[in-house]
């Protein structure tokens, strides 16, 4: 084991249900091996400024079945210089810190690499409601926001039922479609239209129509935002097309609150163990994943190189760092994960009216 005296724990980016139970576990996890352990607020802003505070256990009390994140979580742009790098050095080398475990998405891993290769050794956790790390198949908070998702337009499809109305409804996820995806099933929407995959609009009227005359009152379409302001015409568009009375709701930032799910308090647990177990055997720049149920690290660097190749934003150049095998190995799993969102999707369309 590496001798640690301190660690710092830090949110950034989107806010996520089940970051507070990263934090807890980060802190007693940490805690009982001697490690002391500073909550650093407001993310990367906060190193910079040394907004921060030493941890006991009373601090991560009674936190684990809140939702955002008692850290709070801020942008910042100087933290991208060389400049505002060394303030979060110092920041750390004043206040004898050995090392950070950054909770948040592909930023906030970037800003963990560029600690550590400033020798400051950085674990990184996936947290987003957007499931939108490739290297992992889950990310605490996603599960709290599709049942939020769920909850939400089942309570739409009452009032659709009642006045027999179609519904398009725009929910979270950025440019991932995973939760509309996912929730759109769940929901037994009659049309899930998502980033990742090309849909004909007239179709999905058609079919708005067919189902309208086999009986059904109700219709959701379920939308994800990475496609911009579509929903909002689109519902316009069946209206105008169809005559079915529409309406369009954008679910927005309340998909983001609310109490963590058991699935994301136990994954969140158990990634902040993990978390200060890589730091104290000496390892860094690494990320918690999970892949096939199990908890597992994966290099941040290789990470965020397949995170852009599965999102399409990968030069060539970037490869070069890669051997042929590191490089078939990594289309093989995006092209894994897209056959799984494929797979879905199909079945959406099979078994929706």
């Amino acid at each position: 084991m590496h001798n640690f005296r301190r660690i710092g724990v830090l949110t950034s980016g989107g806010d996520a249900p089940g970051m507070n139970a990263v934090i807890r576990s980060v802190t007693r996890y940490a805690l009982s091996h001697g490690v002391e352990v500073f909550g650093i607020y407001e993310g990367y802003k906060g190193l910079m400024s040394g907004n921060m505070k030493l941890f006991d256990e009373r601090d991560v009390s009674n936190i684990i079945n809140r939702g955002g994140t008692i850290l709070y979580s801020a942008r910042s742009e100087e933290f991208r210089t060389e400049e505002g790098l060394q303030k979060a050095i110092k920041t750390c080398r004043d206040n004898a810190i050995d090392g950070i475990v950054a909770i948040g998405g592909d930023g906030t891993f970037r800003g963990a690499t560029d600690l550590t290769a400033r020798g400051l050794p950085c674990i990184g956790i996936p947290g987003t409601i957007d499931n939108d790390i490739t290297a992992t198949e889950y990310t605490i908070g996603c599960d709290t926001a599709m049942n939020t998702t769920i909850e939400m337009v089942d309570r739409l499809r009452d009032t659709c039922e009642s006045h027999a109305r179609c519904n398009v409804v725009e929910v979270m996820g950025r440019h991932s479609g995973y939760i509309g995806l996912y929730a759109g099933v769940a929901v037994g929407a009659s049309a899930i239209l998502i980033p990742e995959f090309r849909f004909e609009e007239d179709k999905i009227i058609e079919k708005l129509v067919k189902s309208k005359e086999y009986g059904k009152r109700n219709l959701i379409v379920l939308i994800s935002e990475g496609l911009g302001n579509y929903g909002e015409g689109l519902s316009k568009r069946i209206e105008e097309k169809t005559g079915i009375e529409t309406r369009f709701a954008r679910l927005a930032h309340v998909v983001r609150g609310g109490s963590p799910t058991l699935r994301d308090r136990v994954i969140a647990s158990e990634m902040g163990v993990e978390a200060v177990k890589l730091l104290l055997s000496g390892k860094s720049n690494r990320v918690v994943c999970m892949r096939d149920s199990h908890i597992c690290d994966e290099g941040i660097t290789y990470a965020l190189t397949l995170d852009r190749m599965f999102k399409g934003k990968l030069s060539p150049e970037e490869l070069d760092a890669y051997s042929d095998d590191e490089v078939k190995k990594m289309r093989d799993y995006c092209a894994f994960k897209r056959a799984e969102m494929e797979r879905l999707y199909k079945i959406n369309m099979d078994i929706s009216k």
